[in-house]
Protein backbone atom coordinates (compact mmCIF):
# COMPACT_ATOMS: atom_id res chain seq x y z
CA UNK A 1 0.00 0.00 0.00
CA UNK A 2 1.29 3.43 -0.58
CA UNK A 3 -0.32 6.32 0.74
CA UNK A 4 -1.23 9.79 -0.93
CA UNK A 5 -1.77 13.18 0.82
CA UNK A 6 -2.61 16.38 -1.27
CA UNK A 7 -1.26 19.13 1.34
CA UNK A 8 -2.41 21.52 -1.40
CA UNK A 9 -4.38 21.37 -4.15
CA UNK A 10 -4.15 25.57 -5.99
CA UNK A 11 -1.94 27.39 -8.29
CA UNK A 12 0.41 30.67 -7.64
CA UNK A 13 -2.97 32.66 -7.05
CA UNK A 14 -3.85 30.38 -4.15
CA UNK A 15 -7.91 29.95 -4.95
CA UNK A 16 -9.88 30.49 -2.22
CA UNK A 17 -10.00 27.70 0.59
CA UNK A 18 -6.52 26.44 -1.01
CA UNK A 19 -3.05 26.10 -0.02
CA UNK A 20 -0.37 25.73 -2.65
CA UNK A 21 -0.07 22.22 -4.65
CA UNK A 22 2.21 20.04 -2.55
CA UNK A 23 1.89 16.07 -2.57
CA UNK A 24 3.29 13.84 0.38
CA UNK A 25 4.21 10.11 -0.13
CA UNK A 26 3.77 7.80 2.64
CA UNK A 27 4.00 10.53 5.32
CA UNK A 28 8.24 11.60 4.55
CA UNK A 29 8.95 12.32 0.60
CA UNK A 30 7.18 15.46 -0.19
CA UNK A 31 6.70 16.68 -3.93
CA UNK A 32 8.59 20.58 -4.13
CA UNK A 33 8.47 23.04 -1.09
CA UNK A 34 5.99 26.04 -1.78
CA UNK A 35 5.05 28.89 0.85
CA UNK A 36 2.67 27.19 2.07
CA UNK A 37 4.05 24.22 2.81
CA UNK A 38 4.88 24.50 6.47
CA UNK A 39 0.99 25.50 7.19
CA UNK A 40 0.20 22.12 5.04
CA UNK A 41 2.72 20.13 6.73
CA UNK A 42 1.20 21.22 10.23
CA UNK A 43 -2.13 20.92 9.07
CA UNK A 44 -1.75 17.08 8.42
CA UNK A 45 0.59 16.58 11.44
CA UNK A 46 3.23 15.89 9.79
CA UNK A 47 6.44 16.22 10.97
CA UNK A 48 8.68 18.23 9.05
CA UNK A 49 11.61 15.95 10.78
CA UNK A 50 10.07 13.25 9.20
CA UNK A 51 10.65 14.29 5.40
CA UNK A 52 13.47 13.10 4.41
CA UNK A 53 13.14 12.91 0.36
CA UNK A 54 12.43 16.25 -1.53
CA UNK A 55 11.54 16.22 -5.36
CA UNK A 56 12.17 19.33 -7.25
CA UNK A 57 9.73 19.88 -10.32
CA UNK A 58 11.50 23.33 -11.15
CA UNK A 59 11.81 26.03 -9.24
CA UNK A 60 9.01 28.97 -9.44
CA UNK A 61 8.28 30.25 -6.26
CA UNK A 62 4.97 28.82 -5.59
CA UNK A 63 6.89 25.20 -5.80
CA UNK A 64 10.02 26.18 -3.87
CA UNK A 65 9.66 29.36 -1.69
CA UNK A 66 8.91 27.24 1.08
CA UNK A 67 12.29 25.57 1.65
CA UNK A 68 13.88 27.85 3.60
CA UNK A 69 11.20 27.59 5.91
CA UNK A 70 11.48 23.93 5.65
CA UNK A 71 15.15 24.16 7.09
CA UNK A 72 14.46 26.87 9.51
CA UNK A 73 11.97 24.97 10.89
CA UNK A 74 13.98 21.83 11.12
CA UNK A 75 17.40 23.63 12.83
CA UNK A 76 15.63 25.06 15.08
CA UNK A 77 12.51 22.97 16.24
CA UNK A 78 11.73 19.77 14.87
CA UNK A 79 15.62 18.31 14.46
CA UNK A 80 17.69 20.57 16.48
CA UNK A 81 20.38 17.80 17.16
CA UNK A 82 20.84 17.65 13.19
CA UNK A 83 19.99 13.74 13.41
CA UNK A 84 17.48 13.73 10.73
CA UNK A 85 18.80 13.17 7.23
CA UNK A 86 17.87 15.22 4.05
CA UNK A 87 17.99 14.46 0.46
CA UNK A 88 16.88 17.08 -2.30
CA UNK A 89 16.28 15.86 -5.75
CA UNK A 90 16.38 17.90 -9.09
CA UNK A 91 18.13 19.32 -12.02
CA UNK A 92 21.46 20.37 -12.25
CA UNK A 93 20.22 23.86 -11.34
CA UNK A 94 18.17 23.34 -8.09
CA UNK A 95 20.67 23.65 -5.59
CA UNK A 96 22.28 26.55 -6.78
CA UNK A 97 18.49 28.17 -7.08
CA UNK A 98 17.53 26.53 -3.58
CA UNK A 99 20.91 27.94 -1.85
CA UNK A 100 20.39 30.93 -3.25
CA UNK A 101 16.78 31.26 -1.92
CA UNK A 102 18.14 30.40 1.67
CA UNK A 103 20.86 33.28 1.60
CA UNK A 104 18.56 35.31 0.56
CA UNK A 105 15.73 34.45 2.98
CA UNK A 106 18.25 33.72 6.24
CA UNK A 107 21.92 35.22 5.40
CA UNK A 108 24.15 32.74 7.69
CA UNK A 109 21.38 31.23 9.33
CA UNK A 110 21.12 28.17 7.34
CA UNK A 111 24.48 27.75 5.90
CA UNK A 112 25.39 24.63 8.70
CA UNK A 113 22.69 22.86 7.88
CA UNK A 114 22.40 23.25 4.20
CA UNK A 115 26.19 21.47 4.31
CA UNK A 116 24.69 18.71 5.26
CA UNK A 117 21.71 17.93 2.28
CA UNK A 118 22.11 15.34 0.30
CA UNK A 119 22.00 17.12 -3.55
CA UNK A 120 21.39 14.35 -5.86
CA UNK A 121 19.89 13.97 -9.26
CA UNK A 122 17.37 10.75 -8.76
CA UNK A 123 17.13 10.22 -5.07
CA UNK A 124 18.09 6.73 -3.57
CA UNK A 125 14.59 5.23 -1.42
CA UNK A 126 14.19 2.12 -0.09
CA UNK A 127 11.81 0.48 -1.86
CA UNK A 128 11.47 2.81 -4.53
CA UNK A 129 12.70 3.50 -7.73
CA UNK A 130 12.18 7.07 -9.55
CA UNK A 131 12.52 8.76 -12.95
CA UNK A 132 12.72 12.37 -13.61
CA UNK A 133 11.36 13.47 -16.94
CA UNK A 134 11.10 16.78 -19.00
CA UNK A 135 7.84 18.53 -19.69
CA UNK A 136 6.52 21.75 -20.97
CA UNK A 137 6.67 24.68 -19.21
CA UNK A 138 8.62 27.80 -18.89
CA UNK A 139 12.21 26.53 -20.19
CA UNK A 140 14.44 28.71 -17.79
CA UNK A 141 13.02 27.00 -14.79
CA UNK A 142 14.28 23.57 -16.16
CA UNK A 143 10.58 22.02 -15.40
CA UNK A 144 10.08 18.08 -15.18
CA UNK A 145 8.12 15.57 -13.99
CA UNK A 146 8.32 12.67 -12.06
CA UNK A 147 7.80 8.79 -12.11
CA UNK A 148 8.05 6.73 -9.02
CA UNK A 149 7.58 2.95 -8.56
CA UNK A 150 7.29 0.83 -5.36
CA UNK A 151 8.45 -2.55 -5.53
CA UNK A 152 5.29 -3.98 -4.76
CA UNK A 153 4.19 -2.68 -8.28
CA UNK A 154 2.36 0.75 -7.63
CA UNK A 155 3.38 3.21 -9.63
CA UNK A 156 2.67 7.18 -10.14
CA UNK A 157 3.97 10.06 -11.75
CA UNK A 158 3.41 13.90 -11.16
CA UNK A 159 3.58 16.26 -13.54
CA UNK A 160 4.65 19.02 -11.86
CA UNK A 161 3.58 22.01 -14.30
CA UNK A 162 3.23 21.57 -17.93
CA UNK A 163 0.78 21.77 -20.93
CA UNK A 164 0.38 18.91 -23.01
CA UNK A 165 3.34 17.25 -23.79
CA UNK A 166 4.78 13.76 -25.39
CA UNK A 167 7.07 13.21 -22.61
CA UNK A 168 3.93 13.36 -19.72
CA UNK A 169 1.33 12.03 -21.60
CA UNK A 170 3.03 8.83 -22.94
CA UNK A 171 3.52 7.93 -19.27
CA UNK A 172 0.46 8.49 -18.12
CA UNK A 173 -1.20 5.01 -19.69
CA UNK A 174 1.47 3.18 -17.64
CA UNK A 175 0.48 4.49 -13.76
CA UNK A 176 -1.78 3.94 -11.21
CA UNK A 177 -2.27 7.49 -10.35
CA UNK A 178 -1.41 10.48 -12.28
CA UNK A 179 -1.07 13.75 -10.26
CA UNK A 180 -1.63 16.62 -13.00
CA UNK A 181 -1.76 20.57 -12.66
CA UNK A 182 -5.02 21.89 -14.60
CA UNK A 183 -3.56 25.66 -13.82
CA UNK A 184 -5.34 27.73 -15.85
CA UNK A 185 -9.38 27.93 -17.15
CA UNK A 186 -10.08 27.15 -20.86
CA UNK A 187 -9.78 30.49 -22.33
CA UNK A 188 -6.14 31.53 -21.04
CA UNK A 189 -3.52 31.40 -23.98
CA UNK A 190 -1.18 29.73 -22.95
CA UNK A 191 0.62 25.97 -23.91
CA UNK A 192 2.87 25.24 -20.65
CA UNK A 193 -0.74 24.69 -18.56
CA UNK A 194 -3.06 21.76 -18.58
CA UNK A 195 -6.80 23.28 -19.03
CA UNK A 196 -10.29 21.20 -18.21
CA UNK A 197 -10.15 20.12 -22.26
CA UNK A 198 -6.83 19.11 -21.97
CA UNK A 199 -7.35 16.72 -18.70
CA UNK A 200 -10.64 15.07 -20.32
CA UNK A 201 -8.42 13.77 -22.88
CA UNK A 202 -6.08 12.71 -21.38
CA UNK A 203 -9.19 10.99 -18.68
CA UNK A 204 -10.52 9.42 -22.01
CA UNK A 205 -7.14 8.56 -23.64
CA UNK A 206 -5.97 6.70 -20.40
CA UNK A 207 -9.17 5.23 -18.66
CA UNK A 208 -7.14 2.16 -16.75
CA UNK A 209 -5.19 5.76 -15.08
CA UNK A 210 -7.03 7.94 -12.07
CA UNK A 211 -6.04 11.34 -12.74
CA UNK A 212 -6.04 13.43 -9.97
CA UNK A 213 -6.13 17.23 -10.48
CA UNK A 214 -4.24 19.20 -8.69
CA UNK A 215 -2.67 23.02 -9.08
CA UNK A 216 -6.36 23.60 -10.21
CA UNK A 217 -7.40 27.33 -10.52
CA UNK A 218 -11.07 26.45 -9.67
CA UNK A 219 -12.15 28.18 -5.89
CA UNK A 220 -13.31 25.69 -2.60
CA UNK A 221 -14.69 28.06 -0.45
CA UNK A 222 -15.76 31.42 -2.30
CA UNK A 223 -15.93 32.28 -5.71
CA UNK A 224 -13.06 34.37 -7.02
CA UNK A 225 -12.62 32.92 -10.74
CA UNK A 226 -14.92 30.12 -10.24
CA UNK A 227 -16.29 26.90 -7.93
CA UNK A 228 -17.50 24.99 -10.90
CA UNK A 229 -15.45 21.94 -10.99
CA UNK A 230 -15.76 20.59 -14.97
CA UNK A 231 -17.56 17.48 -15.71
CA UNK A 232 -14.71 15.12 -15.89
CA UNK A 233 -14.70 11.32 -16.82
CA UNK A 234 -15.19 9.07 -13.98
CA UNK A 235 -11.32 8.39 -13.85
CA UNK A 236 -10.68 12.08 -13.49
CA UNK A 237 -10.63 13.53 -9.04
CA UNK A 238 -10.49 16.51 -8.89
CA UNK A 239 -8.17 17.30 -5.73
CA UNK A 240 -9.06 19.21 -2.70
CA UNK A 241 -6.56 20.21 -0.05
CA UNK A 242 -5.80 17.47 2.95
CA UNK A 243 -7.57 14.99 0.75
CA UNK A 244 -5.27 11.49 1.01
CA UNK A 245 -5.39 8.14 -1.40
CA UNK A 246 -4.24 4.77 -0.32
CA UNK A 247 -3.22 3.07 -3.93
CA UNK A 248 -3.68 -0.35 -3.49
CA UNK A 249 -2.55 -3.65 -5.94
CA UNK A 250 -5.74 -3.46 -7.41
CA UNK A 251 -7.43 -0.12 -6.12
CA UNK A 252 -7.20 3.03 -4.99
CA UNK A 253 -9.26 4.38 -1.91
CA UNK A 254 -10.14 7.75 -0.93
CA UNK A 255 -9.57 7.90 2.92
Amino acid sequence: MVRVDLLGSGNAFLPSGRHHSFTCIDRHMIIDAPPTCLASLRRAGISVADIDTILITHVHGDHVFGFPFILLERKYISDREGLRPLTVAGSSGVKERLVHLCHLAYPGSLDSILETIEWVDIPKVENWSFERFQVLHDPEVDPHGWRLENENGISLLHSGDSGPCEELWSRVGGVDLAIVEMGVPQWVPTEHHHKPADIERLANENQDTTILVTHTFIDADYEIITTQVPDFPSNVIHGDDEMALELLADSILLI
